[in-house]
């Protein structure tokens, strides 16, 4: 047989026991929920980014990330909310290279998935004890969710993840905005497909029990480019494509038709200091347009201390995957778009 089984892993229970939030905790994850709720139905103008490193792979970097982030959060609270994206999982292409705090809670060391299991709920207690702000993590593994349920304000799910039914059926039971991507081939009829799923009711097998689903009626659709079959980027952000998917939610009649619009990947060509023009222009058009103010939410960015990335965590604050924003342009960005607002 193929599989070698290492080691039992300790259940979402076990973890949570271990691993509890405060009272405070509860009380900002409630609130958080709450605005982001409203953002998402239309009751809220406030305009979303979720912002951080593409792998959050140090957590002290990540807890000065994120301090930071607060700060600013203060000064623009009455037109944007901050949702760090602390990204514990990252997905590979080809399968190599590091998959994240989940399967590597140092970077530098071997794989070790319990004590992974540890770290990410711990990183994201600490973020939320310390900063008060919503996390937002990538859903890479549908079952591994329980581990961090009572700590997501915000889930996405990657362009290689959209099509698979397990990703669209956990969906389907989160009471929180959860954003699927466009397919890497750019098809906009797949991603509302996954909208649809993700919002209708469901009877499924999950974490070992016959679960039942009430559908989520806050998942929405992210646009992140396009690759063609011959490697080429494609973006999707402009104001064409914005109204080009507002008049297809508008024939599926989806409940809080909603967007909002990746930065990076292919909208970018990854070419990540592109990041801050990419967001200005989707404001231009949401100033310009009130349906596609009414449709884009908010954004997603790559970000850290460092711009840029490297091969080794060699680096303090520098991305050891896809290449970020420093911070510098961050905290310009950030404020730049509350003016604009």
């Amino acid at each position: 047989m193929a599989f070698n089984f290492k080691v039992k892993l300790p259940t979402p229970d076990e973890i949570k026991i271990e691993l509890p939030l405060s009272p405070q905790m509860v009380a900002s994850k409630t609130a958080n929920d709450i605005e982001l709720r409203k953002i998402f139905t239309g009751e809220s103008d406030k305009f979303v980014f979720v912002i951080g490193p593409c792998s959050a792979h140090d957590e002290k970097a990540v807890m000065e990330y994120v301090n930071r982030l607060a700060k600013i959060q203060e000064q623009v609270k009455d037109k944007i909310m901050l949702v760090p994206r602390i990204y514990t999982n990252k997905p590979r292409t080809v399968g190599t290279g590091y998959k994240g705090m989940l399967h590597q809670p140092d970077p530098t060391k071997s794989s070790n998935i319990v004590e992974g299991l540890k770290a990410i709920r711990r990183l994201h207690l600490n973020v939320i004890g310390g900063t008060g702000l919503a996390v937002a993590d990538e859903m890479l593994y549908p079952e591994n969710y329980e581990y961090l349920s009572d700590l997501l304000s915000y889930v996405a799910v990657g362009a290689r993840s959209v099509e698979n039914q397990m990703h669209r059926l956990t969906i389907s039971g989160l009471e929180i905005p959860a954003g699927m991507k466009n397919p890497t081939s750019g098809d906009v009829g797949i991603m509302l497909n996954s909208v649809q799923a993700a919002q209708a009711d469901h009877v499924f097998s999950y974490a070992g029990y016959e679960v039942e689903t009430t559908g989520n009626p806050l998942a929405h659709t992210i646009m992140r480019g396009a690759v063609t079959v011959h490697g080429n980027a494609v973006p999707n952000y402009h104001f064409e494509d914005l109204m080009i998917l507002a008049e297809t939610y508008e024939k599926r009649k989806l409940i809080n038709p909603a967007c909002v619009v990746d930065a990076n990947h292919a909208n970018s060509n990854k070419k990540y200091n592109q990041q801050p023009r990419i967001v200005l222009e989707v404001l231009q058009s949401r100033n310009y347009s009130p349906i596609i103010k009414k449709l884009v939410k908010g954004v997603m960015v790559e970000s850290f201390l460092i711009e840029g990335n490297q091969a080794e965590p060699c680096t303090y604050g520098q991305s050891i995957t896809d290449p970020c924003i420093g911070w510098e342009t961050t905290e310009k960005l950030i404020l730049d778009c509350a003016a604009i607002l």
